[in-house]
């Protein structure tokens, strides 16, 4: 197979990706607008870059039939995910931690009610 019909699938899909990445890199830069939100902001920049990165390598990929365009694109959306998933895993991990605690709160305050 060429890297043409390798490529389709991700060419089709570089407007969206394109889209994404100035969506997350907007909404880093707003974060980086308030005092907490300045120490995390660096994350979704860099998730998009990394998608509009993305998006430039596998346009170029399609375009010229280049493998190592190709290569660079998929390398980039691994970094993406895997960043995607670690946060994924925190968040939920805090969350179950906040209604893990939460709960327990709820019922040491309804224990000394009684």
């Amino acid at each position: 197979m060429d890297v043409r019909s390798l490529s389709s699938a991700l060419h089709s899909a570089k407007g969206w990706m394109k889209l994404v990445g100035v969506m997350m890199i907007i909404y880093g830069v707003l974060t980086a607008l308030s005092i907490v939100g300045i120490i995390v902001a660096w994350l979704p920049i860099w998730m998009g870059v990394l998608l509009f990165q993305s998006a430039s390598a596998v346009e170029r990929a399609h375009q010229s039939d280049d493998a190592a365009a190709l290569m660079e694109s998929l390398s980039k959306l691994k970094t993406y995910f895997t960043i995607m998933g670690v946060l994924t895993l925190i968040g939920l991990v805090l969350m179950f931690a906040a209604f893990f605690f939460g709960g327990m709160a709820a019922i040491m305050g309804g224990m000394s009610q009684m």
